[in-house]
């Protein structure tokens, strides 16, 4: 059998904060035994299993790798506007006039990714 991703690393200056983070904006939780100052936090959802590592060194440039979001259970806006208000920020916004395109942010360690459409917004 060929090699399986177990999980995508993220570094990060504190994994516990960010895994927090993540496991709001995806409506799941960290591992039991993950606590504050922890050097690692994971953070299992039914799309990916993210793990945090704490790093010394800080975010320079863009992300080579990024996560794409697809809301479930509301509209690519909606969910904007969510994770927005658990803190990313606003990074660039590519939403058509016709209903297409994505909305890219950051999280709270200025981590780029993207949110799509909803798979209901690509029916309709």
């Amino acid at each position: 059998m060929a090699s399986l991703v177990r999980h995508v690393t993220i570094d990060c200056a504190d994994a516990y904060r960010l895994g927090a983070f993540w496991a709001e904006a995806l409506d799941a939780s960290l591992n039991d035994d993950d606590e504050p100052g922890d050097p690692e936090a994971t953070v299992e959802s039914p799309g990916a299993t993210l793990l945090f590592v704490t790093v010394a060194d800080p975010k320079t440039v863009k992300n080579r790798v990024h996560l794409d979001l697809q809301p479930q259970d509301r509209t690519r806006d909606e969910e904007v506007v969510r994770l927005l208000a658990l803190g990313a920020t606003l990074v660039g916004d590519h939403r058509r006039a016709d209903g297409t395109g994505w909305v890219t942010l950051a999280d709270i360690e200025g981590n780029e990714f993207c949110v799509e459409r909803s798979a209901a917004e690509r029916a309709g």
